[in-house]
């Protein structure tokens, strides 16, 4: 059983492009759906959606009502139930601030990306972490082309990629976090 509490938190700014620029992304369906359901089978402690811009807000909203109290939650309530550990906030600081308040404890800040930073720890460390020490993690993702480089500097620890020495690395967003959150949430089944 872990001692940890995990979250996770789904960034639309400061992101990258595919000409590194920095932008904001817009938010998916799917990925609020697929993020939704895996956080809620390796029972996270919640999912937040990020996103500054009120209109994207506004349909994050539209969804999530759809699924907790429109049809959708009637008709699919395993779908109300996953989407039940979504919330929304516009920047990541709130984020932060309403898990500290939540826990009363620091938030550790664990960015993801393809790239290795000099903070990069394996999975087999923050997984040792998660299931001995009474901490709370917060596992951050990027959309686009990935988080912008100061905010990935400023994380406590950047987890490494997923596939280190692959020729293609363009995994959707979805897709990496049902992976890293077996890797960390999920049995000990394997070799790290």
């Amino acid at each position: 059983m872990r001692n940890a509490k995990v979250y996770i938190a789904l960034l639309h700014h400061p992101m990258y492009n595919k000409r590194m620029d920095i932008v904001t992304t817009s938010v998916t369906n799917l990925d609020l759906h697929d993020i939704a359901r895996a956080a809620r089978t390796y029972k996270a402690d919640g999912f937040y959606v990020v996103h500054p811009a009120p209109n994207q807000q506004q349909l994050i909203g539209d969804i999530l009502s759809y699924w907790q109290e429109g049809y959708g939650g009637s008709y699919n309530p395993d779908r109300r139930e996953a989407f039940a550990i979504l919330h929304r906030k516009e920047d990541l600081a709130q984020v932060v601030a309403e898990i500290e308040a939540q826990t009363g404890s620091r938030v550790v800040t664990v960015a993801t990306d393809a790239r290795r930073y000099s903070q990069t720890v394996s999975y087999r460390w923050l997984k040792e972490k998660i299931f001995s020490e009474d901490q709370v993690f917060l596992l951050l993702f990027g959309t686009g082309w990935g988080m912008e480089q100061t905010l990935m500097e400023k994380c406590d620890y950047i987890l490494e990629p997923i596939a280190p020495d692959s020729d293609y690395n363009h995994l959707s967003v979805r897709s990496a976090v049902s992976i890293i959150i077996d890797r960390l949430l999920g049995e000990f089944w394997f070799n790290l």
